[in-house]
């Protein structure tokens, strides 16, 4: 039997080795339940990646900025793949709607639309800093 702060140490490390793993096996069993075909024979994730690509000629500077503005709240691990994700939902919108570019409206719609309600308070406080009225969105949070 281990005696000592050696014995308490192997046991925390045993549990923080056990949640480590719980933890990243939650993220990865979400990623595979993304990467599953739907009844049309893509998943999730080859439908954002569709969007991406159709629109990518679509964006401007000052759109890319904005959506870059508008994630910034979201940590620094997460943010990459955030950003994709709300890209997804606004090139979605823009070839739904048979638009020639991604506007201001677009994308504030698709951040909307793309994020958990939990994060739109971030959202509303972007926006307000940077002086966009939310009016026109409201139904939307």
């Amino acid at each position: 039997m281990l005696e000592g702060w050696f014995g308490w140490f192997i046991v925390i490390w045993v549990f923080v080795f056990a949640g480590s793993m719980a933890i990243g096996g939650y993220f990865m069993f979400r990623k595979f339940l993304k990467k599953l075909p739907k009844e049309d024979g893509k998943s999730d994730m080859d439908w954002e990646e569709y969007y991406v690509n159709q629109t990518r000629h679509l964006w401007n500077d000052e759109q890319k900025e904005l959506l870059e503005d508008l994630v910034s709240p979201v940590p620094e691990l997460f943010r990459d793949v955030a950003r994709h994700k709300i890209a997804g939902k606004i090139g979605e919108l823009t070839l739904t709607e048979k638009r020639d570019k991604v506007t201001e409206d677009l994308v504030i719609r698709g951040y909307i639309l793309a994020t958990p309600k939990r994060d739109h308070k971030f959202l509303l406080k972007k926006l307000d800093e940077k002086r966009i009225d939310v009016t026109p969105y409201q139904h939307l949070f």
